[in-house]
Order: structure tokens, then sequence, then C-alpha cells
């Protein structure tokens, strides 16, 4: 039932992992020498003191670990998505990078565009809030004849001007409900 909400095609396969499938090779072999790089650091680097309790180093040495790990693993991320985006990825990675804490990712999480997606007529990339394929002209989501504004595909009348929806004479892929069917 959620596939066919989303519109996706439920094979048992989550969101999640499409979206972490997106993470680059580079990325995981990157967070595995880094975990591995804070293990080495904490248990031969760093100097044993008589009274250390070895639990707490442990502790220190797995979460200081997988916090460098998953830093790395977010900015494989964000080089993968940027691309999805339209949006540069070596700015992107910079900005995560140089901006401490975190804040470089919360950053562009709340300034990523939207995806982009593909023209169904001639495969262009284009913006999923275009009505129209800029390069063919195909109609990609409904629109009000009159006002050529974006409207809803359950819409009877147009939300800006009142027109009558079902005079237009949409295609029949994008409308839900018709009266001669």
């Amino acid at each position: 039932m959620n596939g066919w909400l989303s519109g996706r095609q439920d094979n048992g396969a989550n969101f999640g992992d499409d979206e972490l499938r997106m993470i680059p090779r580079w990325a995981m072999v990157g967070a595995v020498l880094v975990f591995a790089a804070m293990q080495w650091v904490f248990h031969v680097v760093m100097p044993h003191h008589k009274h250390e309790v070895l639990a707490l180093r442990l502790m220190m040495s797995y979460t200081w670990g997988a916090l460098w790990a998953s830093y790395v693993l977010l900015i494989g991320y964000v080089s993968r998505d940027t691309q999805r985006r339209g949006m540069s990825p070596a700015l992107w990675m910079l900005v995560c990078m140089i901006l401490p804490g975190g804040i470089g990712a919360v950053v562009y999480f709340l300034l990523r565009q939207p995806e982009l997606s593909r023209c169904p007529n001639c495969a262009t990339s284009i913006a999923s809030s275009y009505n129209f394929c800029p390069q063919c002209q195909f109609q990609t989501a409904p629109v009000c004849g009159i006002c050529h504004r974006g409207v809803r595909i359950t819409d009877v009348y147009c939300t800006q001007c009142g027109h009558d929806l079902a005079s237009d004479g949409a295609p029949q892929r994008l409308r839900v409900y018709s009266d001669g069917d």
C-alpha cells in the first residue's frame, strides 16, 4: 500500500536502502580507514596511564571512530546527492568539510535544490516543479487552460481563476476522473 501511495513499486526494498546505495565506494573505504585510524590513535598513540579504565578507552575509541566514519559517509552522500539535484558537488563537499560540527551538512540539507526528473518524452533533465518540458514542450503536470498555472490532478475547477478544468481537454495521463469513461 505504501508503494502505491508514493508511486513506487514495492519490491521489498525500503526508500532508505536507495538512499544508502548512493554513498560511493570511496566514502565507504574512507569511513573504514578513518574508523581504524581512530582505533590506532586511542590504543597505540595516546599515552596509557596506570589507572586508566579499559572500558572508558574502548568506549571513547568506538564513539570517536563511529563519529568520524559517519562524517566521511555523509560527505560521500553529499557528493552524489548534489549531482542528482544539479548542484556543484565540489562546492558542497567543501562547505560540509570546512564548517565545523556538522553545520555544513545542516546548511546543505536546508538549502539543497529539489531533485531533477527526466522528461518522459525527450529524457531532458527538468525540475520537478516544471509543468512543461523546456526542450520539447511535453506537458508533465496538469495546468489550467486559461491562466496556465499548475493545478492538482483531482481539481475540477482552477483555484486561481475558477475555470472548469474538464473542458480543457488535458491528456488522459494527467486526469484522475473522466466523465465519458
